[in-house]
């Protein structure tokens, strides 16, 4: 039997918001809808004020509220996705997870869940978080551990390591 590590934590927002953003940024399509309404809102202020220029005040306030609002929707998204999920993880109080070679087990009051690593293939790492998920073919499911629920100060370099042994860094 390998290494096995245990981590004990409750569920704090910024972090599941922290684990939400880096699952997106891991996204083509986070990317490209991010950039998609950056763009919308960067020609709605070009037009808004070429508009301006010429004298038409209606439709240029229309335009820049529109470019607003879609670059607001771009920035709302993480944020609501982090409330939903912290409301369920929330709700389930204190949370053990314990990884080992063959993946990650998370214990919670009213779940009791395993997954392997043959589903969870990558993982990226911040201050405060290892995130892991799912490859880009098998949709967009994510775990995450927080550092700060290690036992020990040499815990955060073995979690590293079973995690290069068993996934990729992404």
């Amino acid at each position: 039997m390998g290494e096995k590590l245990e981590l004990v934590y409750s569920a704090e927002f910024a972090e599941v918001h922290e684990a939400v953003r880096v699952r997106l940024r891991s996204t083509r399509w986070w990317r490209l809808f991010r950039w998609g309404t950056r763009v919308v809102g960067a020609l709605a202020f070009l037009v808004a004020g070429a508009g301006l220029l010429v004298g038409e005040v209606a439709e240029p306030v229309k335009l820049v509220l529109l470019g607003v609002v879609a670059v607001a929707c771009a920035e709302l998204v993480p944020w609501a996705s982090a409330r939903s999920l912290f409301r369920l993880i929330g709700s389930q109080g204190e949370a053990r997870a314990v990884v080992d070679e063959d993946g990650g087990r998370w214990i919670s009051r009213d779940t009791d869940m395993t997954i392997r690593w043959a589903l969870l293939t990558r993982y990226a790492e911040t201050p405060r978080l290892f995130v892991l998920f799912t490859d880009r073919t098998s949709g967009t499911g994510f775990a995450y551990l927080p550092k700060r629920g290690l036992a020990g100060p040499g815990d955060e370099e073995r979690l590293r390591a079973i995690l290069d042994r068993s996934t990729t860094r992404a």
